[in-house]
């Protein structure tokens, strides 16, 4: 019997198995979260899970559909009672034979990833792309010859900008033209788009259309669904992206389009998909007829952004980072699947640069910088931090790569933000003893009833909010010095450090009370420094280039900047030093400025003509990123001065710390303290 590879999307894990070893079995063994409630026996269906067929580079294996075992009665009985889709598989049931790569869907997730949805509630003027206007139209006559369609737009010219000759019909509208006019009398409501283009019509009158603004995440999409006539956000609803399943991050949705024929419109397909159950789901919520649903506005990373209109990304894969198109564009909703209007339209934003797409250009239509007399500084962190520097006089962007680790990937106990994942932390200068927060809980582990309160999930990891908590609270308390060394003298007297090896680590919790022990090892601190020295790097090639150093405001956009501390952020140095009081968190920025593109086409024409006025720095070809990416590896920064974060809280002096013997003979973590530069 041989050995097979297993990797799990989304959490990573992987391990080696003899064949013939059940996925399920495979899964609790590595820890990953599969649910099950009946035992393994193919009845309760909640283990489903979708087998990966391919060339995934990203975990270095080609997974097929072959090595996994023949469906068997039991699995073939549950599929046709219940018509599960042919693409899953129960894991209770199908056995390793080979090397393979298995999603575990948010429905079979027992801690299901939390999907930040919510709408902010900014008003936006409805000015829509989607008029709706109701007129008479004069009645065929005999002295008067003229088709139906030239006496609707006759009747509809009054109430448009646009002239006679330009006003044009869909073909599907005017199929049923004749027959609707005589059903209202000749008097009927049409929909116009963009003020040339009749898109449906209806009897009689008709009071309201709907459009959905979505943003279009790699790890998450949430969309809001929109009453065009008053702005008004009816519903919302968030899921995970099912792109997931052929890689986490974006360039290994790239790689795996390069590598496996196909790739690219499996990923577009099932992204499709995604955008169909949204707006399904946002309808039935709020009660609209879904044939109501007349746009669509789409935001997302310029990767997203081509997979979404069916562009294969490979372009963007390397150097030059080429898009097919800045431009924003407009498509038909037909194109990408059974939208619910067959008049349907989609708008998708211009991407600013290869890689700052769409969605940043929705989170500065949201912000509005060109509106500010004084510096700001946006943010919007994922694998791949999306930035803009800038005023109303001139505003530049830039990508930086700061990796997954924001996110909890490539930490020791990391996961995605879930119940039970920790996301708050605080380390007593004292005593060094950690006290933390869950995700489903609003009481810190010392105080009362905490453990009874978590008992459904205990700890399950650490997520990106806690660990960058975490590792700041370790600078603040001296755990870890300016460079990012854990201080290893402190093992002796306290028991939060101990020995990881040949470094330290710090421990958040024992795993005493369940769930998994979480701590912070060394390899975590490096992790979180790369990941924010990326970010501070691509934020001091935006100042150089705007010979500027003073920053007046800071907005960290999307999941990441709700959930975090700016005070925490500021003391790592993930963010430039302004003062705390005008640093914040604008959540769904993105998801905020499609919806301003969706309820006032004026904002489109702006958004427009301002990314084209937008200055790109490319981070790959400037020569000082590599300097500047080693300054910022420092706690908060090597030379910068934060003065600003200084005045909130008393940074260490600067001391090193050895984690081993060196040369000159130092003992394990011993100390040499110098003045703060």
């Amino acid at each position: 019997m041989s050995n097979a590879t297993i990797v799990f999307t989304p959490s990573g894990k992987r391990g080696e198995f003899k064949t013939g070893t059940k996925v399920l079995d495979a899964a609790r063994e590595l820890g990953v979260d599969i649910d099950s409630l009946c035992g393994g026996n193919g009845l309760c269906g909640r283990c489903k899970v979708a087998p990966g067929d391919g060339e995934f580079a990203k975990h270095g294996i080609t997974s097929s559909l072959k090595n996994l075992s023949a469906e068997g009665k039991s699995e073939a009985r549950y599929r046709d009672k219940r018509k599960m889709d042919a693409s899953l598989r129960l894991s209770c049931q199908a056995t390793i034979e080979g090397d393979l790569l298995v999603d575990v869907p948010p429905e079979s997730q027992v801690h299901r990833q939390v999907i930040r949805k919510s709408a902010d509630e900014r008003y936006v003027p409805p000015l829509p792309a989607v008029q709706l206007i109701t007129v008479t139209v004069e009645q065929p006559d005999m002295h008067k010859p003229s088709g139906d369609l030239e006496r609707l737009k006759v009747a509809l010219s009054p109430h448009l900008t646009s002239s006679f000759d330009c006003l044009d019909i869909d073909f599907h509208v005017l199929k049923r033209l004749q027959s609707i006019l005589r059903q209202g009398k000749w008097q009927v409501t049409a929909a116009v788009y963009e003020g040339s283009q009749i898109i449906d019509l209806w009897p009689g009158i008709q009071p309201n259309s709907y459009g959905l603004a979505v943003d279009l995440g790699s790890t998450t999409i949430a969309a809001h669904l929109c009453d065009l006539q008053t702005g008004k956000v009816l519903a919302s609803a968030g899921l995970m992206n099912p792109q997931i399943k052929f890689g986490e991050d974006v360039m290994s949705r790239v790689s795996y389009a390069m590598m496996n024929d196909g790739g690219a419109e499996a990923m577009t397909s099932a992204v499709h998909e995604a955008l169909n159950e949204l707006a399904v789901t946002c309808c039935a919520d709020a009660g609209v007829e879904s044939n109501l649903l007349m746009e669509f506005v789409v935001v997302g990373n310029p990767i997203m952004h081509h997979l979404f209109l069916g562009i294969d990304p490979v372009e963007l894969g390397g150097a030059p980072f080429a898009l097919a198109a800045q431009q924003a564009q407009t498509i038909r909703a037909t194109h990408i699947g059974p939208m619910v209007n067959e008049g349907a339209r989609i708008y998708v934003l211009p991407c600013i640069a290869g890689h700052v797409g769409a969605d940043m250009a929705a989170v500065v239509l949201a912000e509005a910088p060109d509106r500010e007399d004084s510096m700001t500084f946006i943010a919007d962190v994922g694998t791949n931090a999306e930035m803009v520097l800038g005023h109303k006089g001139r505003l530049l962007a830039a990508s930086s790569p700061t990796g997954p680790a924001f996110e909890g990937a490539q930490i020791s106990a990391g996961q995605r933000a879930a119940p039970g994942a920790i996301e708050r932390v605080r380390i007593n200068p004292e005593t060094l003893e950690p006290s933390f927060r869950v995700i489903g809980s609003d009481k810190w582990s010392t105080e009362d009833g905490f453990w009874d309160e978590i008992s459904q999930t205990s700890v399950t990891g650490i997520c990106g909010s806690g660990i960058i908590e975490a590792v700041a609270e370790m600078y603040l308390t001296e755990v870890i010095n300016q460079d990012g060394h854990v201080d290893g003298a402190k093992a002796a007297s306290k028991q939060a450090v101990h020995q990881d090896g040949r470094t330290f680590a710090y421990q958040i919790y024992d795993g005493s009370e369940g769930g998994v022990a979480v701590s912070v090892t060394q390899n975590d601190v490096r992790a979180i420094q790369m990941a924010k020295a990326a970010l501070y790097a691509g934020y001091r090639l935006l100042a150089d280039h705007h010979h500027s150093d003073e920053v007046n405001r800071v907005a960290l956009a999307g999941a990441f900047g709700t959930h975090i501390d700016v005070k925490h952020a500021m003391t790592l140095g993930l963010i430039p030093d302004a003062p705390l009081s005008n640093v914040h968190s604008v959540g769904n920025a993105a998801g905020a400025g499609a919806r301003m593109a969706l309820l006032n086409r004026d904002m489109r024409r702006h958004i427009e003509e301002l990314v084209g006025r937008i200055e790109k720095i490319e981070t790959a070809v400037e020569p000082k990123f590599q300097d500047h990416f080693i300054e910022a590896m420092a706690l908060p920064h090597k030379t910068a001065n934060f003065k600003n974060l200084g005045q909130e809280v008393t940074l260490p002096q600067i001391f090193e710390v050895s984690s081993s013997a060196d040369s000159n003979g130092d003992s394990p973590g011993s100390r040499r303290r110098r003045r703060r530069g």
